[in-house]
């Protein structure tokens, strides 16, 4: 904006005035163009970048008047100063000044006074640029900030930081930043309006401080975007931690002003939202840790027996909810498991991990069905009063498909073979209720045949009865895919809501 001399537009339609006013003013070290009409002086300001003009009053064409008010109509921020030889009285001044014009000089003009009046005007409208350009830069700024702190994740973020950075200085923009796992990637925007795309990047971060710092490269050393031509760029280098590799905003030079306080004021904003979201995924990466080691880590393989499950959480932010399941091969035998907290919250969660393992530890201590579950009855009354839960447990015999079965006021399994369906039945209180329960039901799992454990959410809607959903379950699970892993996904698409509102597990076993 300040990085070189002026460029005058002069119009008048005498030749000799328009030479003598030319010659002043590039003595003075301003670039001048001249017009000799209205309708000239217009077309000069749309075709090429003018800082000032100054105009005649009286043109052969049509008044300076007029003309100074389109251009003020077409470029706001251009300056006027009229001059004139005739339109001399109050009256003329007064209608010039109004009319747009920010100077008004009646002849005879000295050249002091002309030079002066085009520096004071320039220095005024020089300023009210940048001040324009400051608060148009500072509200792309707070609008990138945002879009970044919304972003769901490092990609998204560093997309929004370069397209932002773009915005700001309306220029080609570079983002670089390192993941919470150590991947350097790079965010960059062609220009304003093109998306910006994400690129791995490598940068050689010794040396950089705590803090921001601001330094100008030659773009060869950040070969990311198509740079302009004969400028070179400025890189803002932000860094909250000693712990954390600093990140690097990259922008052409000829964008900065002298002091670039807005490029550190967008690093800064992307240092902060960076580390959010470093500490964001930290947070998660232990938090799923510690939630998927509530649930059986892989399915056993057991000879003769096909197996698959499927675990949905209501919650959107964690992966496991109330609803729990286990298979694991104990003396030969395969352990099933299902159970369902209430409740779908994160402390729902909490109580099945210590339900599900109680079942592991009474049933490595060899335990029938019935007796593990009197057992974390027992456990569950006593440290866990205010909870209640459902659950079967059964025992199978791989090389015989004898199955031992109990159940705590848990949904009855579903028996399917040969396009028939049957549901084994058990009717007992659930846990957490002091009550007698029944002895251990006892089947035969025949060859081909598959037994399907649920919780409620695969078959419960608000708008129909329990029975409603166990008959739709019989209706989908007449027909077993080949792929018992597609079997369980087309149980879900089938039979649970779109969005879900409960805890869904679902546990097939199939007999070869």
């Amino acid at each position: 904006m300040d990085g070189g001399p002026a460029t005058v537009l002069v119009v008048d339609d005498s030749g000799p005035k328009r030479y003598l006013l030319v010659n002043w003013l590039n003595r003075a070290g301003f670039v001048t163009v001249e017009a000799e009409n209205g309708t000239s002086a217009l077309e000069r300001v749309d075709r090429e970048p003018v800082d000032l003009v100054v105009l005649d009053v009286r043109l052969p064409d049509m008044s300076g008047f007029e003309v100074c008010e389109r251009i003020k109509e077409a470029h706001p921020s251009t300056p006027v100063i009229h001059v004139s030889a005739h339109a001399v009285d109050v009256v003329d001044r007064a209608q010039g000044l109004t009319r747009g014009a920010d100077a008004y000089l009646a002849e005879p003009i000295e050249p002091e006074e002309l030079v002066a009046t085009a520096h004071a005007v320039l220095r005024y409208y020089r300023a009210r640029r940048r001040a324009e350009q400051l608060a148009e830069r500072l509200a792309a700024l707070a609008d990138a900030t945002v879009e970044m702190h919304a972003s769901p994740n490092f990609v998204r973020l560093l997309e929004a930081a370069a397209s932002g950075a773009a915005r700001i200085f309306r220029s080609p923009a570079a983002v670089v930043a390192e993941t919470f796992d150590g991947d350097c990637l790079a965010g960059v925007a062609a220009d304003p309006h093109t998306p910006a795309r994400i690129v791995p990047w490598v940068v050689d971060d010794t040396g950089v401080p705590i803090g921001t710092r601001v330094r100008v490269d030659e773009p060869g050393a950040w070969a990311l975007a198509d740079w302009p031509d004969d400028d070179t760029v400025t890189v803002a280098a932000a860094r909250l931690r000693e712990d954390r590799a600093p990140l690097y905003v990259v922008v052409p030079t000829a964008t900065q002003t002298v002091r670039t306080p807005v490029l550190v004021q967008l690093a800064q904003a992307v240092a902060s939202a960076v580390e959010a979201q470093r500490s964001f995924d930290e947070e998660h990466r232990i938090a799923v840790t510690l939630q998927r080691s509530l649930l059986p880590r892989r399915l056993p393989e057991v000879a003769g027996l096909d197996l698959a499950v499927r675990y949905e959480p209501a919650s959107a932010q964690t992966e496991v909810g109330g609803d729990f399941y286990e298979l694991v091969m104990l003396d030969g035998h395969l352990l099933v498991a299902i159970g369902d907290v209430a409740g779908h919250s994160l402390h729902a969660a909490t109580v099945m991990a210590e339900l599900r393992h109680a079942v592991r530890a009474y049933a490595v201590e060899g335990h029938q069905p019935g007796v593990i579950l009197d057992r974390v009855n027992e456990l569950m009354r006593a440290l866990l009063p205010t909870e209640l839960a459902t659950i079967c447990v059964l025992l199978l015999d791989p090389s015989t498909g004898l199955i031992r079965m109990a159940s705590a006021g848990h949904l009855p399994p579903l028996l399917s073979r040969d396009g028939r369906v049957e549901f084994v039945s058990q009717s007992a209180p659930l846990l957490g209720v002091r009550a007698p329960r029944p002895p251990d039901l006892e089947f035969v799992l025949p060859p081909g045949a598959t037994l399907v454990l649920y919780t409620d959410g695969l078959i419960e809607r608000r708008d129909a009865t329990i029975d409603d959903g166990m008959a739709a379950l019989g209706v989908v699970a007449t027909r077993v895919d080949d792929n018992l892993d597609d079997f369980c996904q087309r149980l879900l698409v089938e039979l649970a809501p779109p969005e879900i509102h409960d805890d869904v597990a679902v546990v097939a076993v199939r007999r070869r």
